[in-house]
Order: C-alpha cells, then structure tokens, then sequence
C-alpha cells in the first residue's frame, strides 16, 4: 500500500515541481472565458430553482447593490470558469468560497479569540490554487469600489499571494503536529503587524478585535429575542426573521413538528459529551432567517434553546446544505450528506471549532429530503469592513488573509508539494495578479447582465 505520507520529503517536492509541468507558474495569470461559457443569469437561475421562491428576488437584490456583493453571490459562476481549464492536481480542502469577507475574528472553544474561515457551504477537495484565485480576485473587486489605483489594487492582491506562499513555505519544513495545531491568535498577529500601521490603524484593530469579543451568544440573546407572556421567545423581523407561528403556512403544526425532529437528529451527529450538554436544554422557538447573499433562499432555521430559566440561552442555527458548487468540476464528493460534507471541510479546514457544530438530514412537508448544518449562532466574530480600509490598511488585511488561507490548506493537503510548485520567487503571485484583475473584468461584466436581466424582467429583484 502506497501513500503520499509514505513518500520522502525530496519526494514529494519533486512532485510540486512537477506541477509546474501540466501547469507552469505563468499560466496562472490567464482567464479567457470560451465561447461556451454559460450565461451568468442561467447559472445564478439554476441555483434558485431549488430555493424558496418568495425570498430569491431579495438574493438578487442584495447582488445588485454591488460588483462585490454580486461577486460574493457568484461562487458558483466562478466554479465554473476554474473547473473549466487544467490544474495543478495539488489537492487540498476547499473553503469553494474564499473571498475575503469570509476571513473574521472567531472565537475558538477555549475562548481565545483567533482569525480564521468562517463560511464552509461551499467546501471539497479540489487544486489549491482555486481558493487563491478566489481571494485575489476579491481584493481587487474590493479595491475597486474603494477607488484605488490600479497599482493599489494590484499591490493588495500581491500581499495576500506572497504571504500564501511564505506561510507555505514555513509549514513545508514543520512537523505534521505542529501544522494541525498551529493557529492564529488575534493578540499576536495585532503585535506583528503593529509595526506596520500607524496609530489610526491600530486604534482600529483593537476596537475590532474588542468588538467581536463583545458579540457574544448573548448579545444575540438580547438582540433577537423579545420577553413575551410565554416566556422569551424569537423576535420578528420580516422578511428577515419570521418566527414559524407567524408563516402563513396551514402545515406549520407539521413544520414544528419537521424542526423538532431536526434537532434530535441533529443531537445524534455530537459527540458523546456534547450530546449531555445539549440534554441540558429545551426547544422553545424556532424562526426563519435569511443570510448572507449567495445563500440568501436556502432554507435556514434559528432555534431558541432555555436551560435553567429564560436567561440561560442557546441559539442554534440550522442551515440547508446543498451541492457544492465545485462539485460537477471535481467529480463530486462522497459524504453521503451535505451538510457531514460542510462539516467535515470545516474541522479541516478550520482552528476554531465550534462546540455545537453537527449535521442531519429531515424529510420535509412536500417529502423530500433535505440535509442541513447545525452551528452555534454568532459567538465571537469580528468582520472586516474594507469599504473602510485605505490602500496600507487593506494590504495588511490581505497578508493575513493569504497568511490564514495557506494554514487552512497545508492541514488536509501537501505544505511541501504546494511549497514546491509555488517556488522561492515571485512569479507565481506575479501570475495571479494578472488573473484578479482580468477576473475582476468578468465580474463586472457579469453584474451588468444581472442588471439588464432585472431591468428586462427576466428576473426579478428586491431591496431591503
């Protein structure tokens, strides 16, 4: 029986070089869509078919605000336009989504805050350098809207490859231990960078890092939920947030019933321990939510949990996991359950684990099937704001997103392949900064066709 863990480290560096072969270093910076690339509309349509009708034109609204808005509701166009041309055949864990909002502050189970991943729906194994391309292109869509220069915008995106490929690099020599148990603590990494920014910028970074310690289990607590005669139960806020008593829904005594059952089913997917905690509690409320952009019409559930009293809470929020987008690219995955898939990636991938983090799968009122993840809601996170950021400012963000990327990767793949094909020089994020701006071209283009579908008719938008 052979294995990569069987190969020397001489060994599996010649493997990274010879990457380079099916895919030289310079090839990168290529994107040229082909004549039968799909139209953007019917890609963005065809992932609406299985959501909720009445919550998609809001999915498009929230796409039209911005290129970056539409573009974090893209993943699955550009999926395709990465499936569609060779690789390196260096697999690692996919985040599928790896635009640089879903880098945050996160809180990890001992209560140390760290920056990590934060969004899996999309994760599989797949070429390591489609998660790169991703995050380069987001910078660049970033530092357009906040109108940088295109050499400001270019100097961004070299941040964040260069510091993937020096990470890297330093994960290549580590023992295998010392790679799955590294992490980036939020108080360390403010004292490396320190240097770098002045006293405008690091008063900032600790009132970031200060807020997201204050964004608690309850804080949420006490934002999204009301004292009623029942006890304290989910505040409305429709569309947004609409407690299950109030969907005009004639099945919803059936409803209760379905998420009832999707929490103890859900309870089975913990580990021994974590399953007595969760005994502690009791279901009290259940509310729809609408999240994010690209995930705006999946289903998704908050549920409000009591312990000892009405001041003991837990929320959980239970989302719908379905395909991944890279999967019609890398021959699909073998989880058996979407949301064990997104689970999986994520404690792969991922330093700061969530305790409550679980999946199942619950057949719902029109009988069919549905697999869902279950996580703590809010606990902890600091996201950036790079519509506030200057050109220093979102340089130092992107080092430490390439920096947190290439430890998320060298967990599940090769740190000394990935190191080996990446090289000692600069041309591989040379590369990819031709490929984030000509990537950023495209995604322009492909808002423009959001636009003129809505102004059309052919699809229709809602703002919120």
């Amino acid at each position: 029986m052979t294995s990569r863990s069987f190969l020397t480290a001489g060994e599996r560096a010649a493997l990274g070089k010879k990457a380079r072969s099916r895919v030289p270093r310079t090839a990168q910076a290529r994107f040229e869509p082909g004549p039968q690339r799909p139209d953007p509309v019917d890609v963005i349509e065809a992932q609406s078919a299985t959501r909720l009708p009445e919550l998609v034109p809001i999915r498009y609204g929230r796409m039209l605000e911005s290129p970056f808005r539409f573009y974090r509701g893209a993943a699955a166009i550009m999926a395709g336009d990465l499936g569609s041309g060779p690789d390196t055949g260096l697999t690692v864990q996919l985040c599928g989504d790896a635009h640089l909002l879903n880098f945050r502050l996160l809180a990890s189970p001992e209560r140390h805050l760290v920056f990590d991943i934060n969004d899996f729906d999309e994760t599989l194994a797949g070429p390591f350098e489609w998660d790169v391309k991703r995050l380069a292109a987001s910078f660049v869509i970033a530092a357009r809207a906040n109108g940088f220069t295109a050499a400001e915008q270019d100097s961004a995106v070299q941040a964040c490859v260069r510091a993937y490929r020096l990470r890297m690099r330093e994960f290549a020599v580590m023992r295998t231990l010392d790679i799955w148990y590294a992490q980036d603590d939020a108080d360390r990494m403010r004292e490396l960078l320190a240097s770098a920014m002045d006293k405008k910028a690091r008063r900032r970074i600790a009132h970031a890092t200060a807020k997201a310690r204050g964004r608690t289990y309850m804080q949420a607590f006490d934002q999204l939920t009301r004292s009623t005669p029942e006890g304290r139960r989910i505040a409305p806020d429709p569309p947004l947030i609409t407690p299950l008593a109030d969907l005009a829904d004639p099945g919803a005594g059936g409803q209760e019933r379905e998420l009832v059952a999707l929490v103890e089913q859900y309870t089975s997917s913990l580990p021994a321990e974590r399953r007595h905690l969760m005994n502690r509690f009791r279901l009290v409320d259940m509310a729809r939510k609408v999240v994010g952009v690209g995930s705006v019409g999946t289903r998704c559930w908050i549920m409000l949990l009591l312990g000892r009293d009405d001041d003991d809470p837990l929320l959980l929020q239970a989302k719908e996991a379905q395909r991944s987008v890279l999967a019609p690219h890398t021959g699909g995955d073998d989880y058996g359950n979407q949301g064990r898939r997104v689970v999986s990636g994520q404690r792969l991938m991922q330093t700061a684990g969530d305790i409550f983090l679980g999946w199942t799968h619950v057949v719902g009122l029109d009988g069919r099937g549905r697999d869902f993840y279950v996580r703590q809601l809010r606990d902890w996170k600091g996201i950036a704001r790079p519509d506030t950021m200057g050109p220093r400012l979102l340089d130092l963000f992107a080092e430490v997103c390439g920096s947190s990327l290439a430890r998320a990767h060298a967990r599940s793949g090769d740190p000394v392949a990935i190191s080996a094909y990446l090289g000692r020089s600069d041309r591989f994020e040379r590369a990819l900064t031709d490929f984030a701006q000509s990537y950023a071209d495209q995604n322009e283009r492909d808002f423009e066709t959001l636009v003129a579908a809505v102004h059309s008719g052919r699809v229709t938008a809602r703002a919120l």
